[in-house]
């Protein structure tokens, strides 16, 4: 942190700025740009699936298309041979207690489990883990009729914002979404024993996505490090976790098989269940997917079902361009997980940027200074911003390819996002004792 704050009297106070108004603007050439923007950029995008009454789509001053999912792509992401399916064993804090990263991860791990160590992070992992058997069951043994799948998708939409999700999207299901095994018993896994591992036998045709957001203040209170940092992903995990498994059985009462899919029970993988389901683009953070609006800035849940649906499409808003050129995250990463390759490589028959998920975890994990670590989070231009025109702006300028996304990540040093604790918006307590 030595090093952000040696930069600080080279930056401009942003808020300064933002009161000045006009006048400041236009000596900083950019009020021009604020001119042209239209009015909506997303008014000329149209998703397939019905649109929510009580939440309509909103992807802000951002330049979003519709992109496709097919045998050869999966939205802005390249498919260019055949995807084998995952085995849960092989997620990170599984690694961890498989003895595949460290020992002293390993011990970590097992005696404060990444959020738990601090006393607001157990208390929201211990309810989120209440909720692991409440994914799935029998539907109702008759059928509700369902004339219209996109009059439905509309509904079902409303209801995941009626629950409290800040976004929600619906996709057709990626067959290799699909975990290939659900994960032993802990004591096998720390045998590193996989022999009782549970095939994933499920193939559903549509998957519902909610997202909720970490909560923007509190991660531009927060070094990245501190305690609150695995709070922040409880708080979301937690809150989708509840409304999957209300859908799930919602869906299960009107007769049609449904499955919620959250922090303590997947049976899939999020990231292209939610590219699907027009959620955003896979960016340089491997499996964290960017938002045009809120950025990686949240935790997901999923439901998947045979309810008549119509899906949404892929969006593109210029994330791979931006990501391509910003490398921030990579730049401030604490534990150099995160690469800093301009172009992709293929792994599992994908083209996309690949993250060291065991020097991740392991930092995460034994993190001294904090709870886990949400640095790439709070640095990153997608995540850190409050609502405002000059944030809008950037937002038109960030999906404009990669020059217009060089000058937004410029504007974005130079106002100093993401590296800046802004102390009105700290709300909690440290309990570093805890540590």
């Amino acid at each position: 942190m030595e090093k952000q704050e040696g930069k600080q009297e080279l930056r401009i106070n942003r808020r300064n700025f933002l009161k000045a108004g006009a006048a400041s603007a236009i000596s900083m050439g950019v009020l021009g740009m604020t001119n042209a923007l239209p009015v909506q950029a997303a008014e000329t995008v149209s998703n397939s699936g019905g649109q929510s009454k009580l939440h309509p789509t909103n992807y802000g001053m951002a330049s979003v298309k519709m992109a496709d999912f097919n045998d050869q792509w999966l939205g802005t992401t390249k498919i260019v041979g055949p995807i084998k399916r995952f085995h849960e064993a092989n997620q990170g804090f599984n690694l961890v207690f498989r003895h595949k990263v460290s020992e002293a991860a390993f011990k970590a791990n097992l005696y404060y489990h990444a959020a738990s160590k601090y006393p607001l992070g157990d208390a929201l992992a211990k309810f989120t883990l209440s909720l692991a058997p409440m994914v799935s069951g029998k539907p109702a043994p008759e059928k509700l009729a369902i004339p219209d799948p996109e009059q439905m998708s509309q509904h079902i939409k409303d209801c995941a914002y009626f629950l409290r999700a800040d976004e929600v999207g619906i996709g057709k299901m990626p067959s290799f979404a699909y975990y290939e095994f659900k994960a032993p018993p802990l004591e096998d896994m720390m045998k590193d024993d996989l022999s009782k591992s549970v095939p994933v036998t499920e193939n559903l045709p549509y998957v519902i996505v909610v997202m909720v957001d970490q909560h923007l203040e509190t991660l531009m209170a927060s070094t990245g490090y501190d305690g609150i940092s695995g709070s922040q992903s409880f708080r979301s995990y937690h809150a989708t976790a509840v409304i999957s498994v209300i859908l799930a059985n919602y869906i299960r009462n009107l007769g049609y098989n449904a499955r919620a899919h959250h922090f303590s029970n997947y049976a899939l993988i999020l990231a292209p269940c939610m590219v699907s389901a027009g959620m955003g683009e896979m960016t340089r953070t491997g499996d964290c997917m960017a938002h045009p609006t809120l950025g990686f800035r949240t935790k997901a849940a999923a439901v998947t079902t045979d309810l008549p649906l119509a899906p949404d499409r892929p969006i593109d808003f210029g994330a791979q361009d931006f990501c391509r050129v910003c490398k921030k995250c990579a730049d401030n990463c604490p534990s150099g997980a995160i690469t800093q390759d301009e172009d992709y490589i293929e792994k599992n028959g994908i083209l996309r940027w690949q993250t060291d998920i065991k020097k991740c975890v392991e930092f995460r994990v034994t993190n001294k200074e904090g709870s886990m670590c949400g640095l790439c989070m709070k640095v990153c231009p997608w995540n850190s911003k409050e609502d405002s025109w000059f944030h809008q702006a950037g937002t038109f300028i960030g999906s404009k390819g990669e020059t217009a996304s060089n000058l937004l990540k410029q504007v974005d040093d130079m106002f100093g996002y993401g590296t800046e604790q802004v102390e009105k918006f700290k709300w909690w307590l440290e309990w570093p004792e805890r540590y």
